[in-house]
């Protein structure tokens, strides 16, 4: 298991230790975080009514945002809470239902099944939102379609929408094919690559200037910076961002591994390694074993659960990791006749698009596969530029 002095080691670059959460830049300058700027922000919250749109990785230090507000007298009156939760334990695809807050009795609203988009009622008692969540760079990561919601619900309802920024732990490079509008949904809302290399601000901005909203409506936007960021920072998360992103090793494979989740390929999940090994119940699929199992808080229901899986272990794989079809690519052929995907319309959703499974049964190279997108890259690239806010 590597640790944040491993990464240290590997990279020569000072950064978040997760024990201690000190923050330092590559050029010995103190990085803050959008949420610790509270000079920016706080005066905007003065005799307002505040919803927050946060979970389990909200914190500014080793305090939740909500207790670090109510410590400071702001009247939060609801909380807004993505997939996986408030506290951010429930599965990948699990219901989350409303509830209060134990701690605090405030009501938590889910964001996550049927309500995806807050309702006008939810609303009513809501003068500002606050988005503060940590995001890993990938357009199929949900937390930004909450995002894309709550924005849009604030627009119809004449409120305030506040973005704290935070670091892209993938926010170094952006690849990928970028989504085609037909294929829009949860897990991918925006016409962006698979790894879009924005932070939550940057794409915030983004989304309300290219009249992404539904019918084109513009959100009361104000995006908080973090000071002294880079978007090649090297950084370390000091809280998983979800149940089976464990480790920064995770969240650099995560966008290569994922689109596994539309076969019977098992990728870790019901292990303490996801989205770090990959697998299947055929001896023939490499020398590593593993047994999937139900793990409370993790995966409940994991693919291929109490199976000996047989494949790679890619802990070793080095944390600059890319964006790669090569994983997928190499057990295709380990299919031989049978189909990998399992479910197309999954697969297509994840992609953004139906060509990539196509050139897939074709036989494309990886290198080919790349080839075909980079005109839109390019086309990206002018985009993304556009909104970027730190070099």
């Amino acid at each position: 298991m590597y640790t944040p002095r491993l990464t240290l080691l590997l990279y020569g670059l000072i950064i978040i230790c997760s024990s201690c959460q000190s923050k330092v830049s590559d050029d010995n300058q103190p990085l803050r975080l959008g949420c610790e700027r509270m000079e920016e922000y706080l005066p905007l919250l003065k005799d307002k009514k505040v919803g927050l749109l946060v979970n389990h990785t909200s914190l500014v230090g080793e305090t939740h945002i909500l207790d670090t507000l109510l410590s400071r007298e702001v009247k939060v009156t609801k909380i807004f809470a993505p997939e996986h939760g408030f506290r951010g334990k429930a599965d990948a695809g699990e219901h989350v239902k409303n509830n209060v807050d134990s701690k605090t009795g405030l009501p938590v609203i889910s964001l996550y099944g049927k309500n995806k988009k807050p309702s006008n009622e939810q609303l009513t008692d809501v003068d500002v939102v606050i988005f503060d969540i940590q995001d890993v760079g990938v357009r199929f990561y949900t937390y930004i379609s909450s995002m894309h919601y709550m924005m849009e619900a604030c627009a119809e309802n004449n409120i305030k929408m506040l973005v704290l920024d935070r670091p892209n732990p993938n926010g170094d490079y952006f690849d990928g094919p970028v989504l085609e509008k037909e294929f829009s949904s949860f897990v991918g809302m925006h016409p962006i690559p698979v790894v879009h290399g924005l932070t939550v601000a940057e794409l915030a901005s983004m989304i309300n200037e290219e009249g992404w909203l539904n019918d084109s409506v513009k959100c009361d936007l104000l995006t908080i910076q973090m000071e002294n960021y880079r978007h090649d920072l090297v950084y370390a998360l000091p809280v998983k961002p979800s149940p089976n992103l464990p480790n920064d090793l995770s969240i650099r494979l995560y966008p290569s591994l994922c689109f596994f989740e539309a076969t019977n390929v098992s990728v870790g999940r019901g292990t303490y390694m996801p989205f770090q090994i990959i697998g299947y119940p055929d001896s023939t699929f490499g020398e590593f074993s593993f047994t999937p199992q139900s793990i409370d808080g993790m995966s409940k229901h994991p693919p291929q659960q109490d199976k000996i899986c047989y494949g790679i272990d890619l802990r070793e794989e080095p944390l600059n990791h890319r964006f790669s079809m090569n994983y997928f690519l190499q057990f295709n052929r380990l299919f031989h006749d049978d189909e990998l995907v399992t479910n197309v319309r999954w697969f297509n959703l994840l992609a953004g698009n139906s060509s990539l499974l196509s050139k897939i049964k074709d036989g494309w190279t990886e290198e080919a596969i790349k080839n075909s997108w980079s005109d839109e890259l390019a086309a990206y690239n002018i985009l993304r530029k556009r909104y970027l806010l730190y070099p």
